[in-house]
C-alpha cells in the first residue's frame, strides 16, 4: 500500500503527483526552498491532521486546534501523522526534560513507595505547593530586584518614580499608595529614610478603611517589590509576567540552591540519594545506577525509568540532565527528546514526519540516529524525514528528491526511488551522492600566525581550556554534542563583545519585511519610480501612501472557516499586491511597484541596469538566493535562508569576527558549496569567520579547527587538538578526526 498523492500545489509546489511507499524510511531532500516541507508538512501532515480532526464531533473540535485546508488535489492512504520538529517543547520555565519525558512523574513515585518520609508523589512535585520551594515557589531562580531599573530615585511619587505601568501616576495601585498616607508624594526617592524605603518596596499586605469620597471604602497596600514577586507565581497571564521580569535579575534560589523543591523533599533519601541527586546526574550515568535499584516496591515504576532513559541516550542525549530547563534546549535537542518519547509508543502505523533530525549532530550521532529511526519503521509505521545528510539518505528505503532549484525554480519532482536509483538519475542530489561531484578542498589554507587568545575557559562543562583562534582566517570548531562547543562561544562572545553572531534566527518577523526591504534595496528602487514618475517615493511602498485600504497593505485577508479553520485570501481590491490603484498607475519601464516585487532576484538583475541595485542583487545571487521574490516575506524564509540573507547584509565589511552556529543547517551539498564561497569572501575581505560546525565538508575546507569532547556533558569539555584540519587525523581521542580521516581519503 502507498499513500498518494495527486496535485499538490502548496506553497511553490507545481501540481505534483507522487507515490509514497508505506512502512519505509522516505527521505525528502532537494536544495534549500525547493518545496520539501511544502510536501512534508504542509501538504502530508497537514492533510492527515485536518482528516484526523474532522472525524471527531463538532463539540470536539471547537476545542481543538484549528488547521488550513492544504491545497492539494487528492490524497489517499493516510493514517494520524506525529510532527517531530524543532520547535520549543514548551515555553513554560517550569518544564524540565525530566517533566517532559514524564521520567520525573514516575522518579517522584519511586521515591515516595522507597524513601520512607511519609510523602506522596505529590510532595515530590516543584509544580506543587506541596513540593515547592517557597522561596522560588518552584523555579529554581529567585528574582533579586533591580531597583534603578524599577525606581527614578530623583522623581516624587506624584511624578511618576515608580516606572512599572502598574504604579504609573493616576492608576489604581498609584491611588492606593496616595490614599494610605505613609509618604510625602512630593518627596523625591532618593530622600526616603530606610524605613520608607522598605515599606514602599517590601511592606507585606496590610487592610486599610477609608471613609473620603471617591475611594473604595476597603483596600489592600502591598509594596511594590512583594507584589510583583508574588504574581510571578500566578501562572495567568504570561505576557505580565514577561513584563515584570524585566524589572528584575534572575539569580540561583538561595533556599532550595536551583533544585526547585523544599527541605521536606530534597530530606528524602532512596539508596543513599536524594531525588535532587538523581536529577542533576547526567543521563548517561544515571542509566545504569537505576539498572542497580532493587526492590520489589519499585518493580512496576523501573522499566518505564530505565525505557526512557535508554532512549534518550540512544538519540544522543545522554549529556543531559533530567533538571534541565527545556527552554534552553536548542531545536535539534527539543527534536530529539520528542523522538525519543515516541521510542517508548506502542502505537503502529503511524506516520512521523520529521524535520532534519541531524540537526546538531555529529557524524557519529548520526549512525546512531539512522538506527532509531529504523527502529520506528520497523515497529510497523512510515517514517518521512526531510533531510539532506549523506548517510541518512543512504540509510533510506525511498528518496524523494525536490528542485530541480529553489522557489519559483523548484517544487518539482526531479527524481525518486531507492538510494542506488537516485545516484544513477542524474539529479544533482544523486550526482553528489555518488561522488560525480564533490565539495572540493582548497588548494592552499591562510596563515594563522596572528590569534585571539580565549585563556582558561570554565564556563558549563568546560575544563579550564586555553583556545587559540587566528584572525583574518576561517576557523571551525568542532565536537560531539554536549561537548562544548556552544559554551566556547559564549565565553568568546563575552570577553569580545564586538563580535557579530549570525544565526538562523528570522531576520524579520512581520509579512511585511521582505527581501528588497531587508537589504534595502527598496529605497533606491523606490527613487527610481519616483524620478521616472514625478510622485512621492512614498507612494511607491505598501507600508506608507501606496498601501491598499482594505488589506492594509498585506496582500491578503484572514478568512476563517470556523471549524475547518482559517486561511489567507488575496485581496481581491488590490490582487494580493499590497497596493492601492494610485500606486498601480505609475510605471517604471513598463512595470509597476508591484511587478517589481514579484521578480526574482535573478530576474531583477537581469532588469536593472543601476550600479547600486545591481551590487546587492549581485550579492543575494553570489549566496545562492537568486529564486527569492523581491517582495517575498521574509517570514515565509527556511533557517538556512535567514541566516544567508543576514550574510548578505555584512558581504563587504572588513575588519569585523563572525560567529556563525551550525550554518550547514538545512543545505544541500550544493548549497553548502555556495555558503563556503560566501565565508571565505568574507574573510578574504579582511574579516575573522569562525563557525561551529559537524560538516565535514566545511570543517575540511577550514584554515584551523579547534576539537573538544571526547564525549559530551562531564565527559567533555577538554581541548583535544587545535590545528589545521589534518592535524585532527592524529588525534586518538577525536571523533571529528576518526570521521574526516575517512572524507579525506575519498577525496584524493
Amino acid at each position: 500500500m502507498e499513500i498518494q498523492i495527486l496535485g499538490a500545489k502548496e506553497n511553490n509546489l507545481k501540481n505534483i503527483s507522487v507515490s509514497i511507499p508505506r512502512n519505509k524510511l522516505v527521505v525528502i531532500t532537494g536544495v534549500s526552498g525547493s518545496g520539501k516541507s511544502s510536501l512534508a508538512f504542509d501538504t502530508i501532515f497537514a492533510t492527515a491532521q485536518k482528516e484526523f480532526l474532522e472525524s471527531m464531533s463538532s463539540y470536539a473540535r471547537q476545542r481543538l486546534p484549528k488547521i488550513n485546508p492544504p491545497n492539494v488535489d487528492v490524497i489517499k492512504g493516510l493514517s494520524p501523522a506525529i510532527m517531530i520538529d524543532q520547535r520549543p517543547l514548551a515555553r513554560n520555565p517550569r518544564s524540565t526534560v525530566g517533566t517532559v519525558s514524564e521520567i520525573y512523574t514516575y522518579l517522584r513515585l519511586l521515591f515516595s513507595r522507597l524513601s520512607n518520609c511519609g510523602l506522596n508523589a505529590s510532595d515530590f512535585s516543584f509544580n506543587n505547593p506541596s513540593g515547592a520551594c517557597p522561596t522560588c515557589t518552584g523555579l529554581g531562580i529567585e528574582l533579586s530586584p533591580d531597583l534603578d531599573r524599577l525606581i527614578d530615585w530623583e522623581r516624587s511619587i506624584n511624578d511618576g518614580a515608580i516606572l512599572h505601568r502598574t504604579w504609573k501616576v493616576e492608576s489604581r495601585y498609584w491611588n492606593i499608595i496616595r490614599a494610605i498616607g505613609l509618604f510625602d508624594l512630593d518627596k523625591p526617592i532618593r530622600d526616603f529614610s530606610k524605613t520608607e524605603l522598605d515599606t514602599l518596596l517590601y511592606s507585606a499586605p496590610m487592610q486599610y478603611q477609608n471613609q473620603d469620597a471617591g475611594y473604595i471604602q476597603s483596600f489592600s497596600f502591598e509594596g511594590v517589590v512583594s507584589r510583583l514577586r508574588k504574581r510571578q507565581g500566578d501562572s495567568r497571564g504570561q505576557e505580565g509576567n514577561v513584563y515584570d521580569q524585566s524589572f528584575f535579575s534572575p539569580q540561583i534560589c538561595s533556599d532550595c540552591e536551583g533544585s526547585r523543591l523544599n527541605a521536606r523533599a530534597r530530606s528524602a533519601i532512596v539508596d543513599g540519594k536524594t531525588i535532587v541527586d538523581w536529577v542533576t546526574m547526567e543521563i548517561q550515568y544515571l542509566m545504569p545506577y537505576i539498572d542497580t535499584i532493587n526492590d520489589p516496591l519499585a518493580e512496576a515504576i523501573l522499566p518505564f525509568i530505565s525505557s526512557m532513559l535508554k532512549h534518550l541516550i540512544d538519540v544522543g542525549l545522554g549529556y543531559l540532565t533530567l533538571s534541565r530547563s527545556v527552554a534552553t534546549l536548542s531545536g535539534g535537542e527539543a527534536q530529539r527528546v520528542k523522538l525519543a518519547r515516541q521510542l517508548g509508543s506502542s502505537l503502529v502505523e503511524l506516520i512521523y514526519v520529521l524535520d532534519e533530525p541531524t540537526v546538531g549532530l555529529h557524524p557519529r550521532e548520526v549512525d546512531y540516529l539512522s538506527k532509531i529511526l529504523r527502529q520506528l519503521v520497523t515497529k510497523g509505521n512510515t517514517v518521512i524525514v526531510v533531510e539532506h545528510e549523506r548517510n541518512v539518505m543512504l540509510a533510506a528505503d525511498y528518496i524523494i528528491d525536490i528542485g530541480p532549484g529553489a522557489g519559483t525554480f523548484g517544487g518539482q519532482v526531479v527524481a525518486q526511488g531507492t538510494p542506488k536509483e537516485i545516484m544513477r538519475s542524474g539529479s544533482s542530489t544523486g550526482e553528489y551522492l555518488s561522488g560525480v561531484i564533490t565539495i572540493q578542498r582548497k588548494d592552499k589554507r591562510r596563515s594563522c600566525s596572528k590569534q585571539l587568545e580565549v585563556r582558561n575557559a570554565k564556563l558549563h562543562n568546560l575544563k579550564n581550556i586555553t583556545v587559540h583562534i587566528p584572525t583574518n582566517a576561517l576557523t571551525c570548531i568542532t565536537g560531539v554534542s554536549g561537548s562544548g562547543k556552544s559554551s566556547l562561544i559564549d565565553v568568546l562572545v563575552s570577553k569580545n563583545p564586538r563580535i557579530v553572531v549570525v544565526d538562523q534566527s528570522p531576520p524579520g518577523s512581520s509579512s511585511r519585511s521582505n527581501p528588497a526591504t531587508y537589504t534595502k534595496l527598496l529605497d533606491p528602487i523606490r527613487k527610481l519610480f519616483s524620478d521616472a514618475t514625478g510622485q512621492s517615493s512614498s507612494l511607491f511602498t505598501f507600508n506608507s501612501d501606496g498601501a491598499c485600504q482594505k488589506c492594509n497593505g498585506l496582500g491578503f485577508v484572514t478568512i476563517d472557516l470556523h471549524f475547518l479553520g482559517s486561511f489567507d485570501q488575496p485581496c481581491e481590491d488590490c490582487g494580493g499586491t499590497g497596493f492601492n490603484e494610485k500606486a498601480l498607475r505609475y510605471k517604471y519601464r513598463d512595470k509597476t511597484i508591484a511587478d517589481v516585487l514579484d521578480m526574482t532576484i535573478k530576474d531583477a538583475s537581469l532588469f536593472f541596469n543601476e550600479p547600486n541595485i545591481k551590487s546587492n542583487l549581485a550579492l543575494l545571487q553570489e549566496v545562492g538566493l537568486e529564486y527569492l521574490r523581491l517582495g517575498q516575506p521574509l517570514n515565509t524564509l527556511s533557517g538556512g535562508e535567514a541566516q544567508r540573507i543576514k550574510l548578505v547584509s555584512r558581504l563587504g565589511q572588513r575588519g569585523s569576527t563572525f560567529v556563525l552556529d551550525e550554518p550547514t543547517k538545512g543545505l544541500h551539498f550544493a548549497d553548502i558549496d555556495r555558503l563556503l564561497l560566501a565565508l571565505n569572501r568574507l574573510v578574504d575581505d579582511g574579516n575573522t569567520v569562525i563557525v561551529v560546525e559537524h560538516n565535514l565538508d566545511v570543517i575540511k575546507n577550514a584554515d584551523w579547527v579547534i576539537d573538544l569532547g571526547p564525549e559530551g556533558g562531564e565527559k567533555g569539555g577538554q581541548l583535544l587538538c587545535e590545528g589545521a584540519p589534518e592535524s585532527l587525523i592524529m588525534s586518538p581521542l577525536s571523533y571529528t578526526g576518526q570521521y574526516l580521516r575517512d572524507l579525506l581519503n575519498a577525496d584524493q
